[in-house]
């Protein structure tokens, strides 16, 4: 852990996705952490508003980051959509769905990179800053030898991708960023709730928020662009 682990102090915090599970307990750990002066809540429930289907509200909600007049330091994108009511991971490609799988790209793709796209810009070049978003373990291509999940394996590993491309254009402008995607391991919460942990270590949501922020601490500029387990270990793509 070197000093550029560290955040400047006095900066803003950021966490798209604040009304979920691990998006919450992320924002209450970062409100006790004294390097930051402010956390911003953002989801569809808060004020601002931020919907991922809805560019307008990602820019208005960036807008009023900027307007609170701190230095953007660290931006979490906690958002992510596995399931819903009318809509479960496919586990042949007999289920697959143009609309579905639209949606899972709408929410776990294309959302994100709005968020990119309006945030990204209010880093500041100098010092240490950080955009994470949670990816999953299962869009890492290498590692799927079992198939199904279609959508939301696909989705996730596109997001992967644009996160490489991301922490590229980033890493021109402020040397000191990182930009990477988290896989947070099988949490407690409404995502994950109808899905057993498989064999895996199941975390509570503040467990998994305090495991994440350790990662980003631990995690230097020359790490940008890659993909991290809830550990810091590197998943490949």
């Amino acid at each position: 852990m070197s000093d550029a682990s560290t955040f400047e102090p006095g900066g803003l915090a950021i966490v798209v996705g604040a009304s979920g599970a691990i998006g919450g307990a992320l924002a209450d750990r970062l409100e006790q952490d004294p390097q930051f002066a402010q956390v911003l809540r953002l989801s569809r429930s808060g004020d601002p508003r931020l919907d991922l289907t809805d560019e307008d509200s990602i820019q208005a909600a960036a807008e009023a980051a900027k307007a609170t007049g701190l230095p953007v330091r660290l931006v979490i994108d906690a958002t992510g959509f596995l399931h819903d009511e009318e809509q479960r991971p496919e586990k042949t490609w007999r289920h697959l769905d143009r609309a579905k799988l639209a949606k899972a790209f709408d929410l776990n793709a294309i959302g994100p990179a709005l968020v990119m796209k309006h945030f990204l810009p209010l880093l500041p070049r100098d010092g240490r800053v950080v955009f994470a978003t949670l990816s999953a373990r299962a869009a890492s291509l290498s590692e799927n030898t079992i198939g199904g999940w279609y959508g939301y394996r696909a989705s996730k590993a596109a997001l992967n991708a644009l996160v490489r491309s991301a922490a590229a254009e980033l890493g021109r402008k402020s040397k000191g960023a990182v930009c990477v995607a988290l896989h947070p391991g099988h949490v407690e919460s409404k995502l994950s709730a109808p899905f057993g942990a498989g064999g895996h270590t199941s975390y509570e949501p503040d467990e998994a928020a305090a495991n994440l922020l350790r990662v980003l601490h631990d995690l230097e500029p020359a790490q940008s662009g890659g993909f991290f387990d809830e550990t810091g270990v590197a998943i490949p793509y």
